[in-house]
């Protein structure tokens, strides 16, 4: 069970809800299912491994699963006196071992430890019996951060450590761990959590807190988070703070700089169209009611992503429509769009955001580089694409060349002119220009000059 607001605090000081409402239990790891069933199954076979990895994204329960795996190595209870995973009530070590303050698991954090000096001195603790538990428990957070040197001191210990020793590792940073570490444990990849995974918890925590949370609200707050069940939850608590006892929409956008989606989507049509100015006058007014420009340019790209598989898998586009805080309008909007824009207009908007974003980040005034993106954005509307643009060049010319003035033959004067009269009635001989063969480079060249937005199709970079 997640634990609640009444095994809270110290001395009446508040206890922030990510630290609240960490698991207790394996049942309580969401989205954590398969690596919850390959322990239940290695502990009822009895085939527990020595050094277990754990890694994933910041705040998924990489620390919290490795405190519950120490719980589990040294459950005991009146009915259960060997290492499981199945809990009846709390165990003699339980308390004391997800409060971080047993004398046989010890937690290190890489980051401050990261010399060979700190792992020799776990090295010279482990011919030490565990004192009351049943497995001396060591978990190394961030272990990544170790040096060179005291990875290569952990090797052979890790290779064969003593019988009553376990090491756990936690990182967000997997591809820093040498493979030799890596070799030597068994590695569970902790999963990202899902936008509905992320909302089943707001709920729950927030009906805990007894808190009214929009359902616009929730669906920013879930996205929001990226994943990280802690940063939802730290985003929930913020929230709560600004909206009291219930929390708005309203509330949890300005909260969040985010721009409104519905407006969003009439930014996305005006610059569909072309329509520079109705676009600059939606962008400024969404940035003067609090909407940063990123948070702009990055809705506009989830846009075009969305419509995108609208047009090609619409099933899965149901499912990224759940995760966006749209209604029925919205999604009304989206599906009229993805029948009227081309993939090639897609792509191409596609291309320049991405591209725009990465110049919206470096420069110094964001709103200046957001609406020059949008200027661009609203030209390319109208622009042809490469493919048209280069069967425009190479579709030869229809105009003809005007006639050649002939000379009207006049009296001769004489009898040298008089005796050539086909030379000077003969009218003038006009040449037709031969085709000329341009090679598919230099056509792409030319069409580059000509038309400097065009798309070539299949390209990463986007003009």
């Amino acid at each position: 069970m997640l634990a609640d607001s009444t095994t809270n605090t110290d001395a009446g000081a508040y206890r922030v809800l990510a630290r609240r409402y960490r698991p207790t239990c394996f049942e309580d790891l969401i989205g954590q299912e398969a690596m919850v069933r390959t322990l239940s199954n290695a502990f009822e076979m009895g085939r527990i491994a020595h050094a277990f990895m754990l890694t994933g994204v910041r705040g998924i329960g990489k620390t919290t699963t490795a405190r519950l795996l120490a719980r589990a190595l040294n459950y005991e209870s009146d009915s259960c006196d060997k290492p499981s995973l199945v809990w009846e009530g709390e165990g003699r070590h339980c308390a004391d071992i997800m409060e971080s303050r047993h004398m046989d698991v010890m937690e290190m954090d890489a980051a401050s430890h990261t010399g060979i000096a700190d792992v020799r001195e776990i090295i010279d603790s482990l011919q030490y019996a565990p004192t009351s538990a049943r497995y001396k428990v060591y978990i190394i957070d961030e272990v990544h951060m170790l040096s060179t040197a005291a990875f290569n001191g952990l090797l052979k210990t890790l290779e064969e450590p003593p019988g009553h020793v376990k090491f756990i590792f936690a990182t967000t940073e997997i591809r820093k761990v040498p493979v030799t570490i890596l070799s030597r444990c068994q590695r569970f990849d902790l999963r990202r959590l899902g936008v509905e995974d992320m909302t089943k918890l707001l709920e729950g925590v927030a009906g805990k807190e007894n808190i009214t949370l929009a359902p616009g609200a929730l669906s920013m707050l879930a996205r929001a988070a990226d994943g990280s069940a802690r940063d939802a939850l730290s985003l929930l608590d913020q929230a709560i703070a600004q909206g009291a006892e219930k929390v708005e929409e309203d509330v949890v956008r300005d909260m969040l700089g985010l721009a409104d989606q519905m407006r969003v989507c009439d930014l996305f049509d005006a610059l569909m169209e072309g329509n520079a100015s109705k676009a600059l006058d939606i962008g400024r007014e969404l940035y003067d009611v609090g909407a940063e420009p990123m948070a702009i340019l990055a809705d506009l790209a989830d846009l075009a992503h969305w419509l995108t598989r609208l047009r090609l898998a619409p099933e899965a586009g149901d499912k990224i429509l759940a995760s966006m805080s749209f209604g029925a309008q919205g999604e009304a909007w989206g599906r009229d769009r993805a029948e009227k824009l081309s993939l090639r207009d897609l792509n191409r908007v596609w291309q320049m955001l991405l591209k725009g974003m990465s110049e919206t980040r470096m420069a110094s005034k964001p709103i200046a580089s957001m609406e020059m993106l949008m200027v661009r954005l609203a030209h390319a509307a109208d622009m042809p694409h490469l493919d048209e643009a280069l069967a425009k060049l190479s579709t030869p010319s229809t105009s003809t060349q005007p006639p050649a003035q002939t000379s009207t033959p006049t009296q001769a004067s004489t009898p040298e002119q008089a005796s050539t009269p086909a030379q000077a009635s003969a009218p003038e001989q006009t040449s037709t220009p031969a085709p000329v063969s341009a090679s598919g480079e230099d056509l792409r060249a030319e069409a580059l000059k000509v038309f400097p937005d065009a798309v070539v199709e299949g390209e990463g970079g986007g003009r």
